[in-house]
């Protein structure tokens, strides 16, 4: 057994022991999400099956995890703890979501535009001898 320090990025930590096993794999089965976070499996099972977690099933009909429902089955605990309905807590959680895709999206547009236009500008600033952008 190794211990396993779950580390809250809001207010809390949890200490639970884990298999060395179970450390640091890419997908967990219900069971394994259990252990590392102390949360029940039927618990769990209820979150996946109300969209707040999801899973990818297996051809042996297992649920796998990604190790990120670690981190999102500590934040709907958190919320449950403020006094938040799982209706409301889904809501926030897809809000979250969406707001993290637009961002990388934001992102690599701009690295485009840059890789697109910089070449240019910086041969109008040579060629009107400007102070260089970079």
């Amino acid at each position: 057994m190794v211990a396993y320090k779950f580390i809250n990025l809001y207010t809390k930590n949890y200490n639970v022991t884990v298999r060395s096993d179970l450390v640091g794999k890419e997908k967990l089965k219900i069971g394994e999400l259990a252990e590392i976070t102390g949360i029940t499996k039927r618990t769990i099972d209820y979150y996946t099956n109300l969209g707040l977690l999801k899973a990818e099933r297996s051809t042996s009909n297992y649920r796998y995890y990604p190790q990120e429902a670690i981190v999102r089955l500590q934040k709907i605990e958190e919320k449950k703890e403020q006094g938040m309905s799982l209706e409301k807590i889904k809501h926030e959680l897809e809000k979250e979501n969406v707001e993290e895709i637009d961002i990388q999206e934001i992102r690599l547009h701009m690295q485009y535009l840059e890789k697109k236009y910089l070449p240019c500008l910086n041969k109008l600033i040579t060629k009107r001898k400007l102070p260089s952008i970079l």
